[in-house]
């Protein structure tokens, strides 16, 4: 707003009203220019204060390390304030107790030249700034005391007392300079960070030495305000810690002030063991602690300052907004801000990571889209219409073109030479190409030359149906890479999912959790949950208990059991590699089941490599896989073949593929892998553990057998084997086993001992009827030699037998209740 830019309308006067609100609208206007520049300088003038402060700053009476040192860090880290602090450096030397300012400004001047040096040659880094710092300091030291002719061996001592401390220091506040600004990128400080923060605090406090307002030392009010600060966010630790850190710097400013590191370090630690109880209890800590000790070494007239200078820091401190305690303590690691802001940063994590597994997920979609076939051929008859017509017109070219009856037979007598050409297409894709005395009458009257056509027709039909063959071949491919396509992106879609639903807040959960493991006497680091959903259920604890009493499985599984109404059970546990560091335990939700596993075989005539694969793996979702694979023929090609399909096979399911989808990959796989006709077959049976559903994929396998107590139950499905065709028919049997149920699944080998002129289903039924055992192995064991005694010792293929019980998972250790904890509350909704 400007005077000139005032402008009345016709006939209104001037009033003093008018006059006063002009004048208001002037202020408020360069009111806020000004805040809006100081705002826009606010770093720049923190600088210049601290500049000022730190260019005052004494200690030992006489030496000025921190300026130099300040200058240094400025100059590397915000070169264009670095002029501004230079200024503020020796304007607060020169007000000091013990002015120097011609001898600060020396200081920066060598500093300035040695880096200027060492840009010209590109060596001037960050790295080489206390170095610089200490030649600086002792250069100019080193002059000033020979030219004062003071040259002694105190005086040598006490110059290099001040080059190493502004050594130091420069150290110091290349850490401490980006917390102070906070430009700190790290989400968390470490501790040499935070003791580096407290020193330049401390530092900057020592330049307001010897300032006293209503009898009260500035610098005892300010270090007391900082205690009590850093007492609410970290505790006793990290008060105690500011009180010591500040009582020495202020005691090295000032002798007189030696009693300040115990008095300040006694009331932060007060001060920090009330920090539960808020701002209140926090300043009455402090100002317990500081009265004690000044009445325990203080005159009538220390304590009545102290007292003073603590009230003073207490209302300060009570006036201080909420939202500066919580950003310094954000930074703390250890408190709950800190905690919560590392929860929020992994959310914002994982909802990036969601939204990329999405987008990933759309794409594949799309490409599998792409690839799906274009146009779904509806009117076939038409289609028909179509290929007949270019095959007349592709036949007529070459045969009719140059005939002389051309006219006669297209344009005469055109429908009885289509009809003609009919005929002899017909016959064609019949498989009769009709010899010279055996073309019909009405053709060879019709035609000049039948024979010719019909030559031309024959081998215009074999190439259709080669191009026909290519054309489903190619659209084979493009379906089965559509489908593949199609499954990768639902799997990418459930692990989204997935990560999404981790995405939840449970720390009310964790301190529950935590708060009955610490009533039971228990030393827990952490607790972490990762998921709480019924049936899958993940928490993660880090403990520092040692080995040999095994508390993991006999204590926490069945307190979590009886918290959260389902079995838990241990799942991992990985020690700490080094000793006092916590060991990290993972609980899950336990198994309603458990598979028992036996495997029998042997190789065609004894040999020592049989052509059949088999796998019983735990897939980590909750299914047991019970996997046999039989290749073609015998020995090393066949093992191959048999191995790669039920690898691969077990990594698509691994991956949370759909098992239909699976299969097909696995047939195309080896399908592609070589020309030559190899092929295996495939026996899958998937149990869930929690439900005892078990779903079976049986690809040219041979039949499976359930064993429920005396009945015997065969699975067979009808499926030609994998590596055959291009495109293959899965058939999945879901069954629902019960506890105690036995699995026996097995090659050809096995199931076909008994020749072709037995029953093989009533044999096999009967064979496995008359085994008495219970154990899986036994029982693989016994089948396997029955069989191989039937032939009479010999071996007459490859012969591999698996068996599988299903059992009720029984917990190792029963669950037990502690008085006085609830059962845990689930999350309702999924974030």
């Amino acid at each position: 707003m400007d005077k000139q830019n005032l402008v009345l309308l016709p006939g209104v006067k001037r009033t003093g009203a008018v006059n006063t609100a002009i004048q208001k609208g002037l202020n408020w206007a360069a009111t806020r220019r000004w805040v809006q520049i100081v705002a826009a300088k606010r770093w720049t003038l923190l600088f210049m204060a601290v500049g000022f402060l730190l260019g005052r700053a004494t200690i030992l009476e006489s030496l000025s390390p921190f300026a130099i040192a300040y200058f240094a860090v400025i100059y590397f880290l915000r070169k264009d304030a670095y002029r501004i602090v230079a200024i503020s450096l020796v304007a607060g030397s020169w007000l000091a107790a013990s002015p120097a300012p011609a001898w600060i400004a020396l200081q920066i001047a060598i500093f300035f030249l040695i880096v200027k040096g060492l840009e010209a040659y590109e060596k001037a880094e960050l790295n080489y700034a206390p170095l610089l710092v200490f030649i600086s300091i002792l250069l100019v030291r080193l002059f000033n005391v020979v030219i004062l002719d003071t040259l002694g061996w105190y005086e040598l001592m006490m110059v290099g007392v001040e080059a190493g401390l502004s050594f130091v220091l420069t150290l110091v506040f290349i850490q401490a300079l980006p917390v102070l600004t906070m430009t700190k990128r790290s989400a968390s400080l470490k501790t040499e960070e935070i003791i580096c923060m407290m020193i330049m605090l401390a530092s900057i406090m020592t330049g307001a030495v010897g300032w006293v307002v209503y009898s009260m030392s500035v610098e005892h009010v300010m270090s007391r305000y900082l205690l009590l600060l850093f007492a609410l966010v970290g505790g006793a630790p990290l008060g105690a810690s500011v009180g010591v850190v500040a009582g020495l710097i202020l005691s090295l400013a000032d002798m007189n002030a030696i009693v300040q590191m115990s008095l300040l370090a006694f009331a932060g630690l007060l001060a920090g063991l009330l920090r539960d109880g808020g701002k209140t209890a926090v300043a009455f800590g402090m100002l317990l602690g500081t009265s004690i000790l000044s009445i325990y070494i203080g005159n009538q007239t220390n304590i009545l300052s102290s007292t003073w200078e603590s009230v003073a820091a207490v209302l300060l401190f009570l006036c201080t907004p909420r939202s500066v305690i919580q950003t310094i303590a954000r930074y703390v690691p250890g408190t709950n801000e800190h905690m919560k802001s590392q929860h929020e940063y992994a959310k914002r994590v994982r909802d990036v990571t969601a939204q990329r597994v999405t987008q990933f997920s759309e794409v594949f979609r799309q490409l599998a889209r792409s690839f799906s076939p274009l146009v779904q051929v509806t009117d076939t008859e038409k289609k028909r219409e179509e290929e007949i017509s270019h095959f007349m017109n592709v036949v007529a070219e070459k045969t009719c073109a140059s005939c002389h009856r051309k006219n006669l037979c297209w344009e005469g007598k055109f429908y009885q030479t289509y009809k003609l050409m009919t005929e002899m297409m017909m016959s064609i894709e019949e498989g009769r190409r009709p010899g010279i005395k055996e073309v019909p009458r009405e053709w060879s009257t019709h035609c000049v030359k039948p024979k010719q056509v019909i030559g031309v027709m024959q081998h215009q039909y074999e190439l259709y149906q080669h191009d026909q063959h290519y054309k489903r071949q190619i659209q084979d491919a493009r379906q089965l890479v559509a489908e593949q396509l199609s499954g990768v992106s639902q799997v990418m879609e459930d692990l989204a999912k997935e990560i999404k639903r981790e995405g939840q807040e449970l720390h009310l959960q964790e301190e529950q959790i935590r708060e009955a493991l610490e009533g039971l006497g228990l030393s827990i680091q952490s607790v972490d949950i990762i998921s709480l959903e019924e049936g899958n259920v993940e928490i993660e604890i880090a403990h520092t208990f040692g080995k040999g009493y095994d508390e993991c499985r006999k204590i926490i599984a069945p307190l979590l059991s009886d918290i959260l109404g389902e079995h838990i059970a241990v799942k991992t546990e990985r020690y700490a590699e080094q000793s006092g560091h916590p060991s990290t335990v993972q609980f899950g939700s336990a198994k309603e089941y458990e598979v028992e596993t036996g495997i029998a075989g042997a190789a065609k005539g004894g040999d020592l490599l049989s052509g059949d694969s088999f796998s019983t793996v735990e897939l980590g979702n909750g299914k047991f896989a019970v996997a046999i694979s039989d290749g073609m023929g015998n020995g090393e090609r066949a093992r191959l073949e048999s191995s790669t399909a039920l690898s691969i096979l077990q990594q698509l399911l691994q991956s949370g593929m759909d098992e239909k989808l699976a299969i097909k990959s696995v047939n195309s796989v080896l399908l592609l892998r070589s020309s030559d006709e190899m092929y295996a077959t495939v026996d899958v049976a998937l149990i869930d553990m929690y439900t005892a559903k078990t779903t079976f994929m049986k690809i040219g396998s041979t039949p499976s057998f359930i064993k429920r107590g005396s009945e015997v139950i065969m699975i067979t499905a009808n499926n030609l084997p994998v590596g055959i065709l291009q495109e293959i028919d899965v058939d999945l049997i879901r069954v629902q086993l019960q506890p105690g149920d036995t699995l026996i699944m097995m090659t050809d080998g096995i199931y076909d001992a008994p020749g072709h002129a037995v029953n093989k289903e009533m044999w096999m039924k009967r064979v496995i009827q008359e085994i008495q055992v219970d154990q899986p192995q036994e029982i693989a064991e016994q089948l396997l030699e029955k069989v191989v005694r039937h032939h009479d010792g010999q071996i007459m293929d490859d012969m591999t037998v698996v068996v599988a019980k299903i059992e009720k998972h029984q917990p190792e250790w029963a669950t037990f209740r502690w008085p006085g904890m609830s059962r845990l509350e689930r999350p309702r909704t999924v974030s």
